[in-house]
């Protein structure tokens, strides 16, 4: 599942500036353990503007993962500073879905030993 982007304009109005540097930003945090970005492993589901605030919807691999307080601190901090005084942001951790290695970036899945039909 790749991370659903939405404007300002809602579902298929297109990313903005802001939404494609969050999402770049994401792409910088990494998962203690895999040592995979977020947005390969597949945890962000979405980020959308909604009223000036950045939302963030991300999941962890697990309930019971490690770095289930980490990885939010984590991914807040880096949209934070890619946005700089741009707004606030929310990130919340959902668990519908639930996260599975269909989820995985092809890349991602490769270097995890997934194989994909």
């Amino acid at each position: 599942m790749n991370a659903d982007v939405e404007g300002a304009g809602g579902p298929g109005a297109g990313t903005t500036a802001r939404v494609e540097r969050a999402l770049e930003a994401l792409s910088t945090v990494y998962d203690p353990e895999l040592c995979l970005d977020v947005v390969s492993l597949g945890l962000v589901y979405s980020v959308a503007e909604e009223d000036g605030v950045l939302a963030v919807e991300m999941t962890l691999t697990t309930p019971g993962c490690p770095a289930a307080e980490s990885l939010p601190v984590m991914a807040r901090a880096a949209v934070e500073a890619a946005l700089g005084d741009a707004g606030q942001v929310r990130v919340t951790v959902v668990w519908d879905p639930p996260w599975d290695p269909s989820m995985l970036k092809l890349d991602a899945a490769a270097a995890l030993g997934f194989r994909r039909a």
